[in-house]
């Protein structure tokens, strides 16, 4: 199979990371949500829940964040495999089987 030229999976690459001004928009209006949240120092104890319910589409957009990043840490894993012990091999085996 042949292989994508460099600048072809450059630009794949560049077409999925633009982000749209909406976007933009959206992120910036979360994080300053939460900085606001972070800076007030009547919060004894942070509460992610709190920011969830009280910033609109800021869980929306953490569940899609880790669905993709999802991926990347499959990915990372499986990479990772060949590097690992068998003693560590079987240890995942078995957490994964307790699931």
């Amino acid at each position: 199979m042949p292989r994508k030229s460099a600048s072809t999976e450059e630009e794949i690459e560049q077409e999925a990371t633009e982000v749209t001004d909406s976007e933009t928009e959206d992120l910036s209006r979360y994080l300053a949500a939460v900085l606001n949240y972070l800076s007030d120092d009547s919060v004894e104890e942070i509460d992610i829940e709190y920011l969830f319910d009280n910033t609109a589409g800021l869980r929306e957009w953490w569940d899609q964040y880790r669905a993709s990043n999802r991926k990347l840490i499959e990915e990372e894993i499986k990479e990772s495999l060949s590097e690992l012990s068998l003693e560590d091999l079987e240890s995942i085996r078995a957490k994964i089987k307790e699931k």
